[in-house]
């Protein structure tokens, strides 16, 4: 399985969530409202979920394994990191 696409679609300083994303795998398949949170332990990623019945939120599509939701993480962050050095050129 192949990352193939990702596309950071709102980029933010203020708050804890820095953006929302969309990742494509193997061009066949893509995923949206991927977040990018800032953390206590700095930033990271949470996959799209909703809230159950009983007020708890669960993961509507996620990984299965952590070497996935690294390999994910790892690859949005990067796109993360570049889309916010473009908007600060963008700015200057």
């Amino acid at each position: 399985m192949q990352i193939t696409d990702v596309r950071v679609r709102k980029v933010t300083k203020e708050g804890k969530m820095k953006a929302v994303v969309s990742i494509t795998f193997d061009d066949v398949f893509v995923v949206h409202d991927i977040k990018v949170i800032e953390g206590d332990k700095g930033l990271f990623i949470a996959m799209p979920s909703r809230r159950a019945g009983d007020g708890e939120y669960r993961d509507i599509a996620h990984p299965i394994n952590s070497e996935t939701r690294e390999q994910i993480q790892k690859t949005i962050l990067e796109y993360y990191e570049k889309a916010l050095e473009e908007k600060q050129e963008q700015e200057e």
